[in-house]
C-alpha cells in the first residue's frame, strides 16, 4: 500500500516532495544553460582566441575542474555575494540579499561551463578540416561556418559529453542545499527530520533522482540517434 505520507494534501508530503523537484529541475536546466553558453564561449576562446584570452581560458577551466564543486560553491556564493554588494556600495547603492535560487544557478553555471569547454573543445577539434576549408573556399565567414559546418557536424561528438554533464548538475543541485537553497533534498531533509522517516524519505528522493536520470537518457538517447542519422554505425 502506497505510504499516506507520501500522498499529496494536507496527510502527506507529496505536493512538497513536487515542489521539491520543480526547483531541482529548474536550477538544473537553467543552470545547464548557462554552462552550454560558457563552454561555447570558453572552447572558441582556447581554440580561436589571442593569448590573453586563451591564458584565461585554460585558467578558468584548470581551475574549477581541480576544485571540489562543494568548495566551489560555498566560494563562488558567498565571495560573490560579498563582491556583488561591495559593487553596489561603489555606487552609492545599498546592500541586498541574493535570490538564493539565482545564486544556485549562477554557481553551478560558472562549474558546468568549465566543463562544457573541454567537451565543445574536443568536439570542434574532431571535425574534418577539410569541412572548413571547404566553408573558406565558397566565401563563408567564422560565424556561417560554425552555424552551417562545425555545429552540426561537432554536435554528434559532444552529445555523450553533454549527456553526462547533464546528470552531473542534476545531482549537484543537492549541493546547494548548503547555501540555503531549497530543492528536493533539503525539502527531503527536513520532511525526514520532521517525520523520523528517514529511510522512507531517502529512498523516495533516490527513485525520483533515478526517475529523472532515466528519462533523460531516453531522451538523450532519442536526440543522439537524430543527429547521428546517416553515420555508419560501429560494431
Amino acid at each position: 500500500m502506497f505510504p499516506e505520507i507520501l500522498s499529496f494534501g494536507e496527510k502527506g508530503f507529496g505536493d512538497e516532495l513536487l515542489r521539491g523537484t520543480q526547483y531541482t529541475l529548474l536550477i538544473a536546466a537553467c543552470a545547464y544553460l548557462l554552462g552550454v553558453a560558457l563552454g561555447l564561449l570558453g572552447a572558441a576562446a582556447k581554440l580561436y582566441g589571442g593569448p590573453i584570452s586563451r591564458g584565461i581560458g585554460v585558467l578558468y577551466t584548470s581551475i574549477v575542474r581541480s576544485v571540489p564543486e562543494l568548495v566551489l560553491i560555498l566560494i563562488l556564493y558567498f565571495a560573490g555575494t560579498r563582491g556583488f554588494n561591495t559593487l553596489l556600495g561603489f555606487f552609492g547603492a545599498g546592500p541586498v540579499e541574493v535570490n538564493a535560487t539565482l545564486a544556485a544557478i549562477v554557481v553551478l553555471g560558472v562549474v558546468q561551463g568549465a566543463y562544457h569547454t573541454e567537451v565543445f573543445r574536443a568536439a570542434i577539434l574532431a571535425v574534418p578540416p577539410g569541412l572548413i576549408e571547404a566553408g573558406r573556399a565558397f566565401g563563408m565567414g567564422r560565424l556561417l561556418i560554425f552555424r552551417r559546418i562545425i555545429g552540426p557536424a561537432m554536435l554528434p561528438n559532444a552529445i555523450p559529453g553533454l549527456s553526462n554533464l547533464w546528470l552531473i548538475v542534476i545531482k549537484d543541485t543537492a549541493l546547494v542545499a548548503v547555501v540555503g537553497n531549497v530543492e528536493l533534498l533539503s525539502i527531503t531533509a527536513s520532511a525526514a527530520a520532521f517525520t523520523k522517516k528517514y529511510m522512507l524519505f531517502y529512498l523516495t528522493t533516490a527513485l525520483i533522482y533515478l526517475t529523472i536520470t532515466l528519462v533523460s537518457g531516453y531522451l538523450i538517447s532519442l536526440l543522439e540517434r537524430h543527429y547521428r542519422r546517416g553515420q555508419t554505425r560501429l560494431a
